[in-house]
């Protein structure tokens, strides 16, 4: 096991083994033990009493974060000339279709996330085995394949993020920066977790939420009392 380096052993002492803080402490406690020298970013694990395995137990689903996630999303839109006005003008860093499908082949992704419309899906399947492992290829059911381009860039350049869970029956996500408020990482963490609760399958039986982190980057998980999300 890796010997703990000093910010590490600080940040932990700050923490009260096995207790479950309250949403709004935990916030406030990320803040307080986040000794990274840079802006990192909050994260949330949740892990589901679900069977990933089963088709009809897959969580999944699109969320919009309050306050944005804080970080800059670079977003390709990959569509008709009809569209390329809308998407530049809604805030595309990337706009075009043939010319990008070469440059993924070609073995570009410097992209976060990727747009394009129904009629243009069949051009793209042939990345699929490139986009799929870096999670870039567009889904209608994360909003990614859209008539409305334009729209889905806005949402995700103000902060819409997709998640599913793992085959662990765990959803992590990044929801922010430890520069936020501790009330605007309540905020996001509770619209992720109330989003969860949502999704939950009909056929998944037992306790639901079975447990919550939240950390920054490098820092210690805090677990959350469930409870304290309604509060």
């Amino acid at each position: 096991m890796a010997k703990l380096t000093k910010n590490q052993k600080l940040a932990l002492s700050k923490i009260e083994p096995g207790k479950a803080y309250s949403l709004a402490e935990a916030a406030e406690k990320v803040k307080e033990v986040a000794f990274e020298k840079f802006d990192a970013s909050l994260d949330i694990d949740v892990r589901l009493g679900v069977d990933p395995r089963k088709a009809d137990q897959m969580v999944r689903g699109v969320v919009s974060l309050p306050h944005g996630t804080g970080k800059e999303v670079r977003v390709l839109v990959m569509c008709g000339p009809d569209a390329e006005a809308a998407a530049k003008e809604a805030g595309a860093d990337y706009v075009g279709l043939d010319e990008y499908i070469q440059k993924i082949k070609d073995g570009w992704t410097d992209v976060d996330v990727i747009i394009t419309q129904p009629s243009v899906m069949g051009k793209l399947g042939p990345l699929g085995r490139i986009l799929g492992p870096r999670g870039l290829m567009p889904n209608p059911k994360s909003g990614t394949v859209t008539m409305d381009v334009a729209k889905a860039v806005k949402e995700v350049k103000q902060g819409k993020i997709d998640f599913k869970v793992d085959k662990t029956g765990i959803v992590h996500a990044s929801i922010g920066k430890t520069s936020f408020s501790a009330e605007a990482m309540r905020d996001n963490a509770r619209e992720f977790i109330n989003t969860l609760i949502k999704l939950k399958p009909a056929t998944s039986k037992g306790t639901y939420i079975k447990s919550i982190y939240l950390s920054s980057t490098m820092g210690p998980g805090i677990k959350i009392e469930p409870k304290s999300v309604a509060e």
